[in-house]
């Protein structure tokens, strides 16, 4: 019998990648570090309630119907999803609220009021935005698009657009400058700054208003739970609680896996784990490699509160709180559930500069103290602290390079220094998650592994 693919890690990746594998008959043994499911997408258990890790908060559901498609599943079959009607606002340090619902002529209603002329030109700029995405989108389903992809899907007509950094793709737009860095609130999120943010995040409205957002009916970590129990019933070896220690390499290729249970012969890996796999699993690791790897800006999780609160529960479901000295954001998660006798849950989370996090050991908890301090998220509303996460915490709990997430999504990044699905450095590893795909939404994740696992296929036929 042929040696597994060992697949390390069980965020959405590598579980799309291990029932993917499943399905066609290989053997796979998936090991994950943690007593659970779903990386960075698994559920908090705290105080006898359940919170959505984060940072995950909205759904792409056009990309996870393909994924679970392509998995054998059905999304409707398996996840009761709720449609966000009223998505979210920014609280701007100077000025009201702009607020985004799904409905695009209400929003830019809305905005007319404020800025004349501003309602007609937003929806000029969503509606280009939604046919570029429709272009583009095909690609988002091939593991390295290549020129004779765009040509063949037309996308070679949106490489002006392709090139361009959100900053210029918004100021095209012509919107007012409120307006517009209120549409842009997600390179915040991201650690990113507009003028090296990538354009495609001028996709976010279209899809708001097109698709729609979407939340699972008891949180996120029911998508990975979905994964999880298909491919057990596929016949996957889940192994939770084993740490994987190295990736042995013997005349450039994969070798073995060493775990904290003993080794595992195996020609093939497919990993989860990001940048970690080759900074600090790939023995020996390509040198030129590491540095340029090693160069890259990370993402930090930031600094985020778990609260039981009480009082009346008020749409929006975000709320972006945009000041001088950076972002905070407030998830109304209770808006889609019922309100027991302990009422119910919200997240408070803010981004954090990871050389930050990194050069001051007390900035993080700084941070989350005075975030917790401000009146802006209250709205009548008291709250009870039930956890807390800083970027220590989250890296110790999810065993994260460096306390980050992943490479901070630049527009260069973007565009040619996404983590190849094969690696083209080291037969028989192929790389699943966020930093090998043009985004970070579970969509995305679930994606990439379902590519790499196909370049898997392609490489044992």
């Amino acid at each position: 019998m042929s040696s597994p693919v060992v697949v390390i890690g069980a965020g959405m990746g590598g579980l799309a990648a291990a029932l993917h594998l499943a399905r066609r008959g290989v053997p796979v043994r998936l090991l994950e570090a943690r007593q659970g499911p779903g990386g960075l997408a698994a559920d908090v258990l705290a105080g006898g309630v359940r919170f959505d890790g984060g940072p995950y908060i909205l759904l792409d559901r056009p990309g996870l119907e393909w994924a679970f498609a392509a998995l054998g599943l059905s999304l409707d079959e398996q996840v009761t999803l709720h449609r966000i009607e009223d998505v979210y606002e920014t609280v701007p340090d100077d000025g009201p609220p702009v607020r985004f619902l799904a409905d695009l002529e209400a929003t830019a209603a809305g905005f007319e009021q404020r800025w004349p002329g501003s309602g007609r030109r937003y929806v000029a700029f969503v509606r280009a935005m939604e046919a570029a995405y429709a272009c583009l989108r095909p690609l988002l389903f091939v593991s390295r698009p290549r020129a004779l992809d765009l040509l063949r899907v037309g996308a070679w007509r949106q490489l002006p657009l392709i090139l361009r950094s959100l900053r210029a793709v918004l100021d095209g737009a012509g919107l007012p400058r409120p307006l517009a860095e209120a549409v842009a609130v997600w390179t915040h999120v991201a650690g990113q700054r507009l003028d090296q943010a990538p354009s495609f995040l001028a996709f976010v409205p279209a899809l708001i208003h097109g698709v729609g957002a979407y939340r699972p009916a008891g949180g996120m970590g029911r998508l990975p739970e979905v994964l999880a129990r298909a491919a057990t019933a596929a016949g996957v070896e889940i192994e939770y609680g084993t740490r994987v220690a190295a990736i042995r390499v013997r005349d450039g290729a994969v070798d073995s896996v060493e775990t904290s249970r003993g080794a595992i012969a195996t020609r093939t890996v497919v990993s989860d784990v990001g940048l970690a796999t080759y900074l600090g699993l790939v023995d020996p690791a390509p040198a030129r490699l590491r540095r340029k790897l090693g160069a890259l800006p990370l993402q930090s999780p930031g600094v985020c509160a778990y609260l039981r609160v009480r009082g009346p529960r008020r749409a929006p479901y975000l709320r972006f709180r945009v000041a001088r000295d950076g972002c905070r954001l407030f998830v109304a998660s209770g808006l889609f559930e019922k309100e027991g006798d302990d009422g119910w849950t919200a997240r408070l989370l803010s981004p954090l500069e990871h050389a930050l996090a990194e050069r001051e050991g007390e900035a993080p908890a700084r941070r989350l103290e005075a975030l917790l301090a401000e009146a802006w998220w209250r709205d009548s509303l008291t709250a009870e602290v039930v956890a807390t996460r800083t970027p220590a915490t989250w890296g110790s709990e999810f065993n994260l390079y460096r306390n980050a997430m992943n490479p901070v999504m630049t527009a260069a990044f973007m565009r040619g220094g996404r983590l190849p699905h094969r690696s083209p450095w080291l037969r028989g590893l192929y790389m699943a998650g966020a930093a090998t795909h043009p985004g970070q939404w579970l969509s995305f994740c679930a994606i990439s592994g379902v590519l790499a696992a196909s370049c898997v296929l392609q490489d044992r036929a």
